[in-house]
């Protein structure tokens, strides 16, 4: 990843979901920096720091946690994986209803630059996508996504975005950006690869899914946390707010193939390397499955979630998407 130099227009920052692992690396880059940093989260993070702990679904408790802020980063969410994805209620109020509140809180509170960490799962449903980027690849149908977590991001974005060029109550107006990235990884993280291992344990990566070539984009943390602070930075007088109303594409530069990547983890496990190809009936039944989980609640019942989900195999089609606008303007 690269390094970077701290822009100075940062001085006092929120980040929601500080208690999570990307919100906690980027609250310690604002911190280290010199920044003022209230990370706010429902959790307290494993790691020794200060926070605090409330819900973006609370207001006061949001408006409060702003009070005096330069910038807000918007990280939190819920239901990205696991048995978060069968909970609907909470998937939708608090990436929408915490959004909305986050934006109000903002406007109320005189704070200009509004930063939302969204996903590539608001243009990618699971079509391939080659090389896309932010000026030709449009959302995804809100009503064709097979997973509540990706259909609230996608509105949660698109909030964000209509609430940039709005006033403040104090005078002055709030700029706004989205930043989409793909899976996350790096040192210590607790999402993503340590899933990844867990089904390798269990046989699920012994065999592959659906288009054996498929390839994707990840982001490492640190870069993720770059992208983050520049953007904050595109957000002010001195860049001519650049950034406002924009959406990013944010992953490292490179494509690869998920079952090539994971070789040497499954040789680490298993004496040989996924060959089996898996037809499209498993994809039927993974939402089959899903559904009467969702339907029933079947998942807090039995206190299980299905091993296999329609998100987590529309992860595994090709989506390539370039960091056109970010290196077009030179943020």
């Amino acid at each position: 990843y690269q390094a970077f130099l701290f822009p100075s227009e940062i001085l006092t920052a929120v980040v929601t979901g500080g208690g999570g692992y990307f919100g906690y690396k980027l609250g310690c880059a604002l911190a280290n920096a010199g920044a003022s940093v209230v990370l706010y989260d429902i959790h307290k993070p494993i790691w020794k720091i200060p926070n605090g702990v409330a819900d973006v679904r609370d207001y006061d408790a949001i408006s409060a946690a702003c009070e005096g802020a330069d910038c807000v980063f918007h990280v939190a969410s819920y239901g990205m994986s696991g048995r978060e994805q069968l909970h609907r209620e909470e998937i939708e109020t608090v990436n929408v209803h915490g959004t909305r509140f986050i934006i109000d809180a903002c406007k109320q509170r005189n704070i200009a630059r509004l930063i939302y960490t969204s996903t590539v799962n608001v243009v990618f449903g699971g079509l391939p996508i080659e090389d896309g980027d932010e000026e030709t690849v449009p959302y995804f149908p809100i009503e064709k996504h097979v997973d509540h977590y990706s259909r609230t991001k996608s509105i949660a974005e698109q909030m964000v975005l209509a609430a940039n060029g709005t006033p403040l109550a104090g005078g002055g107006m709030l700029y706004t950006c989205v930043l989409r990235p793909p899976g996350i990884y790096g040192p210590e993280e607790q999402r993503h690869l340590p899933r990844l291992a867990k089904n390798i344990e269990r046989g699920l990566l012994s065999f592959k899914f659906g288009d054996p070539s498929a390839k994707m984009n990840w982001v490492h943390a640190e870069n993720l946390v770059q992208a983050q602070i520049l953007a904050a930075e595109a957000l002010t007088p001195e860049k001519n707010y650049i950034a406002s109303g924009q959406v990013y594409f944010i992953n490292d530069g490179e494509k690869f193939n998920l079952f090539e990547w994971l070789t040497p983890l499954v040789r680490a496990i298993y004496t040989s390397t996924p060959n089996t190809l898996i037809s499209l009936t498993v994809y039927n039944s993974s939402f089959c499955v899903h559904v009467t989980f969702g339907m029933f609640a079947l998942g807090d019942h039995l206190n299980q979630y299905p091993l296999l989900s329609c998100h987590y195999l529309h992860f595994l089609g090709t989506h390539l998407l370039m960091v056109a606008i970010l290196g077009a303007q030179k943020i």
